[in-house]
């Protein structure tokens, strides 16, 4: 629900996302499960790149704006172990 926190706060839906992927659960039944669990030591070193991807995607957002991010960073491969 955070988006939806952030829109009821802000009162609108113009803001920029910056996504970062956690794979995908079992079954949608286990989706709350599979984000929120603990991240084992192999996927944490992936999630620690992406996230450091992530930063390096918002500070460019701020500097060049939303448009230069996405041709940027959307398309990139994710890291692999």
């Amino acid at each position: 629900n955070g988006l939806r926190s952030i829109t009821a706060h802000t009162k609108t839906q113009d803001y920029v996302r910056v996504r970062i992927g956690v794979g995908k659960p079992p079954n949608k039944e286990q989706g709350a499960n599979h984000v929120l669990s603990k991240v084992g030591v192999r996927d944490r070193q992936l999630l620690d790149v992406a996230v450091q991807e992530a930063a390096d995607a918002v500070e460019m957002i701020v500097a060049q704006g939303a448009d230069a991010a996405m041709q940027a960073y959307n398309g990139r491969p994710a890291p692999t172990a």
